[in-house]
């Protein structure tokens, strides 16, 4: 499952010219990360709305294919309009994807550097009271 996670997350921060994508900031690792420290039900929306991500192309691009067979122009595509449904509890259950995703990027040196943000200062681990 977590391959499924990891494309549905490409797909929707990819590369564009003055930014990386999120296959650029450590993705695998954050991954590792947040599964490991997530509650279970956040893991498992987060993987769920994955799923719903990659079956969902017939209602926005209107080919019934998984959005990992789709091609760059058709993938960026329903990433957008899937971000933008009108069907609420699919429209959320995808954010979850894209809330996991802003976590990694969003905390990039090289992203916040390019968005003239200051650098993060190194995580101190201590959020978690077990």
């Amino acid at each position: 499952m977590l391959w499924l996670l990891r494309s549905a997350i490409v797909m929707t921060y990819p590369r564009i010219p003055n930014l990386p994508g999120i296959e650029d900031c450590g993705l695998d690792a954050h991954l590792a990360t947040f599964k490991r420290e997530s509650p279970p039900l956040i893991w498992f929306g987060t993987v769920a709305g994955a799923i719903l991500f990659h079956l969902t192309p017939l209602m926005t691009v209107y080919l019934p294919l998984p959005a990992f067979l789709l091609s760059a122009r058709l993938k960026d595509r329903h990433a957008s309009r899937i971000m933008t449904t009108r069907f609420y509890l699919l429209r959320q259950a995808v954010f979850l994807v894209k809330l996991c995703a802003g976590l990694c990027w969003g905390a990039d040196p090289e992203v916040r550097k390019r968005l003239a943000l200051p650098v993060l200062p190194k995580d101190p681990g201590t959020w978690r009271s077990t």
